[in-house]
């Protein structure tokens, strides 16, 4: 499927320069709770704030010198818009980023920070991508997906790379789940170094696409809802050409978390261990505080990002209700 170890290396060694190798450090107070090591591996610490960088800036770096002149074009619930903006601006690119009207307007005003023009567009990621869809056929851009995507695949899969590098040992990984993209990446990375290693993800208890379509065996629409976890949301597309298949062949368990457990997530990294989180980056440590994981041995959980509203992180950390959509949340 082309996505052999050589093809992740590489990969790995492209980026070098845009994406940052980031720590991966022990949560002492959650490796006490769990009785055994929990890793914690700091996405958070990239240039944008989140892992997207890394399939972004390798999706980009691997376009001919036509497409980077006709520019690209992409859907995002937010993190990949940011990636794909600062990307195209290092690399001298023009960027359009298609983005639902439930996208934070934190994460509208980060990837405007990166000079790329913006078009909001309906209530779901599909809406996004169909705006993106007529700009690939009337301008000429790119599409660069979010997931779907083998270079953004292969740009995630370096994740696995640094992992098993840094701790051989580890049992399992656990990774924030929407399209696939990192949960693909990594499970073909890591199988293929450790064969025995576990890959769990989790996602958002409503509109977890990826999830119900591996329990329904192929890809179906699901509706999106607001949650905590935004970054998460968003369909896998009916026609999905990689992750759906990657996320079936290797991935070895998908749960799901409430949005109170996302939030007690949240709230513990940020009292515990002084990490800022957004809620999808908090799903792995939310799973593990309502004890639906199952560990063996060293576990790395995947902080995927950290680019959440501030006052959305404020009151969390302060044991305050946040809204999600038309109702409070309160962990």
């Amino acid at each position: 499927m082309g996505f052999s170890l050589e093809a992740v290396r590489e990969a790995h060694r492209l980026i070098q320069g845009l994406a940052r190798t980031t720590p991966l450090v022990e949560a002492l107070s959650f490796s006490d709770q769990a009785g055994q090591p929990i890793l914690l591996k700091l996405e958070t610490l990239q240039p944008i704030g989140a892992f997207k960088i890394r399939g972004a800036a390798h999706a980009l770096l691997r376009l001919d010198e036509a497409a980077r002149r006709r520019g690209v074009v992409c859907c995002s619930t937010g993190n990949h818009g940011k990636a794909v903006a600062y990307a195209a601006r290092h690399l001298g690119i023009k960027a359009t980023i298609c983005l639902s009207n439930l996208v934070p307007e934190a994460k509208v005003q980060g990837i405007a920070a990166q000079g790329a023009t913006i078009r909001r567009c309906g209530t779901s990621q599909d809406d996004a991508q169909r705006e993106a869809d007529r700009l690939v056929r009337e301008k000429g851009y790119t599409d660069i997906s979010p997931f779907d995507h083998r270079n953004v695949i292969l740009g995630q899969a370096t994740i696995a790379l640094e992992l098993l590098t840094e701790c051989p040992d580890l049992t399992q990984i656990v990774v924030p789940l929407s399209g696939g993209g990192l949960l693909g990446g990594i499970a073909v990375a890591a199988k293929q170094i450790k064969p025995s290693i576990r890959v769990t993800g989790v996602s958002m208890a409503e509109g977890a696409a990826m999830h119900e379509s591996l329990k329904a065996g192929h890809p179906i629409h699901v509706a999106e809802a607001p949650s905590l976890a935004d970054t998460l949301g968003g369909g896998i597309n009916l026609t999905n050409q990689w992750t759906f298949k990657l996320c079936c062949d290797f991935a070895d368990e998908t749960l799901l978390v409430s949005e109170e457990e996302i939030y007690r997530g949240m709230q513990a990294l940020f009292r515990r261990e002084r990490l800022i989180a957004e809620g999808g980056g908090a799903v792995g440590i939310a799973a593990l505080l309502a004890g639906k994981l199952k560990l063996d041995g060293p576990t790395a959980m995947i902080i995927s990002g950290q680019n959440a509203d501030l006052d959305q992180i404020i009151a969390v950390a302060k044991g305050e209700p946040v809204r999600v959509g038309d109702r409070m949340v309160k962990g």
